[in-house]
């Protein structure tokens, strides 16, 4: 018998597509959201719509907006800072965890997540160096063996690209994420804990001033809008 694959709901389908959209910048923040715009570009009724729109208000990423009306929520500096709070604490963790548990082939399947990552930041792939990123993370995370790490951050994540997006559009700032990335994933192969946790908790530090600097030059621009 063939194991069955359950197929994603239209609501989990409708979420997913709105979050997306949310943070590659296709609906911007402010943008006032209507059910039967949604509807019509998604191809699905007004249900979906409604149920994943309540989702994602529930999660921060829409806020209401008039009379039973919603909109793109703008991006909260204070949310991010406490997330890379939360960042700070979890990663050198579970870069620790995942060093002591590398094996061959999650070496090899961590160095050519930074080789795809470095490969799409040097043809200035914002998209696909942004999810590069993040698979980047997300490995670490699974490799920690600690399911509740990946678990904690998953929704964070999805906050953290919304700003993360605009950053990572800037060449010389990708080549350095990259450098950053190889030289944890080094540590991990070598069996350096040690290492591996500073130089994770370093890359946090760094990427979380990074990602203020953006925020705060996106809320000037838009001040002077």
């Amino acid at each position: 018998m063939k194991t069955l694959k359950p197929q994603k709901t239209l609501v989990e389908q409708a979420y997913e597509a709105i979050l997306d959209a949310i943070c590659d910048g296709s609906l911007a923040p402010n943008e006032r959201l209507t059910q039967d715009e949604l509807a019509a570009r998604l191809n699905v009724s007004r249900q979906p719509v409604l149920s994943a729109l309540g989702l994602l208000r529930q999660q921060g990423f829409v806020i209401e907006h008039g009379r039973r009306g919603v909109a793109v929520a703008p991006v909260d500096p204070a949310r991010f800072d406490a997330i890379y709070q939360i960042r700070s604490a979890l990663e050198p963790l579970a870069a620790r965890l995942a060093t002591g548990r590398m094996t061959p082939e999650l070496i090899e399947r961590g160095r050519r997540i930074v080789a795809q990552g470095r490969k799409v930041a040097a043809a200035g792939d914002a998209k696909a160096t942004l999810q590069a990123d993040v698979d980047f993370h997300m490995f670490i995370y699974e490799a920690s063996g600690n399911p509740l790490i990946a678990e904690a951050m998953q929704l964070h994540w999805q906050h953290l690209r919304r700003a993360m997006g605009e950053v990572l559009r800037r060449p010389r700032m990708t080549q350095q994420v990259w450098r950053e990335h190889a030289a944890v994933m080094e540590a991990m192969a070598d069996g350096d804990a040690k290492t591996s946790a500073r130089l994770l908790q370093e890359h946090v530090n760094v990427a979380r001033v990074r990602v203020g600097d953006e925020l705060a030059a996106g809320a000037e621009t838009r001040s002077a809008a």
